[in-house]
């Protein structure tokens, strides 16, 4: 018997499919279970489907009714929560029982492989301390600053251009496009120029997102497997994306590996991007190589064009919390004289002014708390367990966690939780106090906790510190209230639409 490609395109026939399993699921789990305790059920994957472009904030809403609670599913269980205890445990205590999975391995594969955010074991732990290494040398921060900086001094030149012109402009493409080239630059060696129109890099950057954003759309079809065999609807989409990727890519992998071998340059072979330093641990297999540098790419440039894009609109909506940033900026940079150009006050920053900056630093984790760049997080369970609150899951239940859901409880951070609020980051003298990662769990925890964590601090407090230190930002409609584009992270929702003018002291040349 075949099935017509017409039939399986039908949102009839699929949704009809899908309800006919979800009745059978529900039957199966209202028999008994030998005393076991679950967690209250919330929903089903179809009120998922049906929500799917506000479901965060729909996730949250239960949230608020159960601090954990599950997802009916004809496939497996679905537990998710924001209960600090149960994080910590499935994080940390038991980390063991908890991770990607094949079930998950299967939804981000083509897009990401066998890189970091897809593997357990043996897999993981040697990406993770070959990355481990990496992170922590001098001359990849050195590096690594030196590009944040550039690239940033390239985008204020374009903020003055719109400045003496009065021009409204979409930032969240800019900093879309100067996170790409900072990443492309820090991860490969080359530089892929977005920001100036660079043809081949845009359309990868293109096909990048876009493979993000359907790779995402996986976790609410229950017929994607079906339309992958048969390459149509949303799978085709996908494998085109994807093939535009693996094409530059291992086109730049090769010619690195080329260089490398051809080269015993001792300068170069300590080269300071990341995947020069990674052909010396494996230059026999481009597909590891790829896997890598897209995990890299998808770790550092989406995050960080995420929460500046976020972190412009809440002060553009908080004007007086901006002023205070780059009153802040202005004084630990210490510029007393007339600015006339972006790399003459981005000369003042450095990693000296920018540790001086504890209200930035509350700002930018405030933001982060309210709009974390990985929404859900999810993890399977390999062996039945009993959480610590007394509910179990089985094996093979997907159980998440949710730090945007998190960063709205009023249970964790009090009655106003849904406040965009820096104070509350700082002691009574000022300076900036960490929360525990359980509760603040936007970079994870445990021993999977976020190597680049400090990378990513350091790279949007430069990005704040030059843009802020020389422009004031206004959004272009000041009514307007911003969204997210369900992705695999929390993107903004279309143009991010602003207007900037020259701050005091920060002249026409």
């Amino acid at each position: 018997m075949t099935i017509s490609v017409d039939l399986l395109s039908n949102p009839v026939f699929v949704l009809g499919s899908f309800l006919v399993l979800i009745i059978f699921h529900n039957y199966l789990h209202k028999q008994p279970q030998h005393g076991k305790k679950y967690h209250p059920t919330g929903a089903s994957v179809f009120h998922l489907l049906t929500n799917y472009n506000k479901i965060h904030d729909y996730m949250t809403d239960l949230a608020i009714k159960y601090k954990t609670y599950r997802i009916l599913s004809p496939l497996h269980g679905i537990v998710y929560t924001t209960d600090p205890e149960n994080v910590e445990y499935i994080l940390k205590t038991n980390f063991k029982n908890y991770g990607k999975g094949n079930y998950i391995r299967d939804m981000t594969s083509d897009l990401l492989g066998d890189g970091i955010f897809t593997v357990d074991g043996d897999q993981w732990r040697e990406q993770r301390k070959v990355s481990s290494q990496e992170f922590s040398t001098k001359i990849l921060r050195d590096f690594s600053s030196i590009t944040f900086k550039n690239n940033t001094i390239k985008l204020g030149k374009i903020l003055s251009q719109a400045a003496d012109s009065n021009q409204i402009f979409d930032i969240n493409d800019l900093f879309m496009k100067a996170t790409m080239d900072s990443i492309f630059k820090v991860g490969f060696g080359i530089e892929l120029d977005n920001l100036g129109g660079n043809e081949e890099g845009v359309r990868f950057s293109r096909a990048f997102d876009d493979a993000n954003n359907l790779t995402y759309k996986r976790f609410v079809d229950v017929t994607w497997k079906i339309k992958k065999f048969f390459n149509i609807g949303l799978e085709a989409e996908l494998k085109k994306n994807i093939k535009i990727i693996d094409e530059f890519v291992y086109k730049v992998i090769q010619l690195k590996i080329e260089q490398m071998q051809m080269s015993k340059d001792e300068v170069l072979l300590k080269k300071e991007d990341i995947l020069s330093r990674f052909v010396q641990v494996n230059d026999n297999d481009p597909k590891y190589l790829r896997d890598i540098i897209l995990n890299f790419i998808l770790a550092g440039k989406d995050p960080i064009a995420i929460s500046m894009s976020w972190f412009i609109y809440m002060l553009c909506k908080h004007p007086e919390i901006q002023d205070k940033v780059a009153k802040e900026i202005i004084e630990a940079t210490n510029v007393n004289e007339e600015i006339t150009d972006v790399a003459d006050f981005a000369a003042h920053v450095s990693e000296g002014t920018t540790d001086k900056m504890q209200y930035l630093h509350a700002a930018l984790t405030e933001t982060i708390r309210l709009y974390p760049a990985l929404p859900v997080d999810s993890k399977v369970c390999f062996s039945d367990d009993v959480l610590p609150d007394g509910c179990n899951v089985n094996k093979g239940d997907v159980v998440a966690y949710m730090p945007y859901a998190m960063g709205r409880m009023k249970f964790i951070w009090g009655d106003d939780a849904l406040e965009f609020k820096p104070e509350r980051w700082l002691d009574q003298d000022g300076c900036f106090h960490q929360e525990s990662p359980f509760k603040f769990t936007a970079f994870q925890a445990g021993p999977r906790t976020c190597l680049g964590r400090d990378f990513a601090f350091r790279q949007l407090k430069i990005i704040s510190s030059v843009l802020l230190g020389c422009f004031v930002f206004k959004l272009s409609n000041e009514n307007k209230v911003l969204s997210y584009r369900t992705s695999i992270n929390i993107h903004v929702d279309g143009p991010l639409q602003v207007s900037v003018s020259r701050r005091s002291g920060f002249q026409n040349p």
